[in-house]
């Protein structure tokens, strides 16, 4: 594999990683860097290119997951956060129930949104419409959250926050975008919305990308390794950058600076598109 092609796939980890916990869309960004510029699927094929853009947001996951390994132990009671009640304390259930909606439209929708929603229009669709809903739910979220910590989130709560989730399948419109709104305007403030966010992409993108690795196995050349290797690495270590960066962003600034960030970002896609 040839030294630019390696650079794309360093570019792409770039983008996934910087993007995935930004309320921006990862996936949005890099179907734009890559059908506008790279253009990846000229030497990978279409459904090895779609498959690197969902497997390479495996390293942004485990970014998640070393950042956040206190929390992740204490699901499968590996681990003692200080400070839990005795009821009420987050647990593994409270993820389960969160991330059934998405993954039964995950699995029931798969195959339209490989085939129908890659592309830049509809990125430039989900950029405005979850825009508006960021700028929603900073509008009309409680001032005075009344949930400011994992362990006082419910399970039907939990389950809510899942069925917003659903509304990122849609690629442009952020999985970190949708649920952070929804769990403001559930109560939840910022802080512990994004901290639901982290943990519930563990199990969904794991699953996704796996799903997505079996169905396109049989297109993943071997001489595609190394491009595998260096996007995910490259997602890996801007994760982890990022993701300490945007928990301390998000109590400040909230959502509509993303919220205004998307919409002139659909703008200027729109005038490159059809003007």
């Amino acid at each position: 594999m040839e030294f630019i092609e390696l650079l794309k796939a360093l570019i792409l980890g770039f983008v996934e990683g910087m993007t995935e916990f930004a309320p921006v869309s990862s996936t949005g960004h890099m179907i734009i860097v890559d059908d506008m510029w790279l253009k990846t699927k000229e030497f990978l094929g279409p459904g090895s290119a779609n498959t690197f853009k969902i497997v390479v947001q495996l390293g942004s996951i485990l970014a998640v997951v070393v950042v956040m390994w206190k929390r992740m132990l204490s699901l499968v009671g590996l681990y003692k956060i200080d400070g839990q009640k005795a009821s009420g304390n987050f647990n593994l259930g409270h993820v389960i129930i969160g991330i059934i909606p998405a993954g039964v439209f995950g699995v029931l929708f798969e195959d339209f949104i490989d085939e129908n929603l890659f592309s830049v229009k509809t990125v430039v669709i989900g950029l405005i419409i979850g825009a508006i809903l960021m700028i929603v739910a900073d509008k009309f979220g409680p001032k005075r959250p009344a949930i400011t910590s994992l362990d006082n989130i419910s399970y039907g709560k939990a389950f809510k926050i899942g069925l917003v989730q659903c509304l990122s399948l849609w690629p442009g419109f952020s999985r970190s975008g949708a649920t952070i709104s929804g769990g403001v305007l559930l109560g939840l403030d910022h802080k512990t919305a994004a901290d639901f966010t982290f943990i519930m992409a563990v199990p969904i993108m794991a699953g996704a990308s796996g799903l997505s690795l079996l169905k396109n196995w049989d297109q993943i050349n071997a001489d595609h390794f190394w491009f595998y290797a260096v996007g995910f690495i490259s997602a890996f270590v801007f994760a982890l950058i990022s993701i300490k960066f945007f928990l301390k962003l998000i109590s400040r600034v909230k959502l509509t600076p993303f919220a205004i960030y998307r919409i002139v970002l659909a703008a200027i896609l729109i005038f490159v598109l059809y003007l």
